[in-house]
């Protein structure tokens, strides 16, 4: 249900993406206004990337294997990764179209549907924006996330051009491929931001930098004598923890067993992202 909740979310976006891109494509080849086409293939992009969603969806869905003994949650976020280099390559594409617009200047045609337009797919993708990372949140979903934040990187570049078509309006047609390049700065940064959460989560960075709250569940545990070395690693919905706890040198393997089992409980009863436990059980220091 997790993944179908997600798989829906993407298809719905994709649709209402590829609508926001058709209507700025279409006119801003027709108005000769390379501003408004880019930020067309920009929400192209953002079709693009809920496609890669739906594919990385598909395997991070799977059950545990003898391949795969953690799951394949992380595919997920791998395939994050893909959205945030489809970001890049978009972001370089319309730097090179712009330096060919210095050298051939094009005086694009303004008119009030080029406003309309743009506002309209603006509002489109603020709401788009609001929706997905709302789920996102909800369902600790890093495709939904990194959609979000494409769709962000669009919102802003429909800013800029709405403010480059006033201008343009006004006798500057030149101010048409620097608004271009700006917008390719804000894909790049998108790009960049996306990259930046996926890499913690690939790298294994500690999801808890502070782990008192950790040591205090398991202290609290029956039996328990000290807590130490605790690591934590992977995704906000996966968490994995290791740590080692002390116990009465006297006490019996058995028991020992189920001061274990009673600290993997109460853990993942008290923070429920938390997937997978293990304790190492050490004798007390004398």
């Amino acid at each position: 249900m997790h993944y179908q909740k997600i798989r829906r979310i993407l298809i719905v976006v994709l649709l209402l993406n590829w609508g926001v891109a058709l209507a700025k494509i279409v006119y801003g080849i027709f108005s000769r206004c390379q501003s408004m086409t880019a930020d067309g293939f920009h929400s192209l992009s953002d079709g693009a990337s809920n496609i890669v969603g739906l594919v990385g969806i598909h395997f991070a869905c799977r059950p545990k294997d003898l391949d795969h003994p953690y799951g394949h949650k992380k595919y997920e976020t791998f395939f994050s990764l893909g959205i945030a280099f489809m970001l890049f390559f978009v972001a370089a594409s319309l730097v090179h179209e712009s330096i060919g617009r210095f050298r051939n200047p094009v005086a694009p045609v303004i008119d009030i549907k080029s406003f309309i337009i743009m506002l309209t797919t603006m509002a489109v993708n603020l709401w788009v924006m609001h929706f997905e990372r709302k789920i996102g949140m909800a369902l600790h979903s890093d495709i939904l996330i990194s959609d979000a934040m494409h769709t962000k990187a669009d919102i802003f570049t429909s800013l800029s051009v709405i403010a480059a078509l006033i201008v343009m309006k006004l006798g500057y047609p030149m101010l048409d491929p620097i608004v271009t390049v700006v917008i390719a700065l804000f894909i790049g940064r998108a790009g960049y931001e996306i990259v930046k959460h996926s890499s913690t989560i690939l790298c294994d960075t500690a999801v808890f930098l502070d782990t008192k709250r950790i040591e205090a569940i398991v202290l609290a545990t029956k039996d328990v004598k000290t807590c130490h070395k605790i690591r934590s690693r992977g995704r906000p919905d996966d968490i994995h923890i290791d740590l080692h706890v002390q116990v009465k040198p006297s006490m019996r393997v058995e028991d020992a067993h189920k001061v274990s089992d009673a600290i993997e409980e109460v853990l993942k009863k008290e923070i429920p992202e938390i997937t997978d436990v293990v304790v190492h059980i050490e004798p007390q220091e004398k």
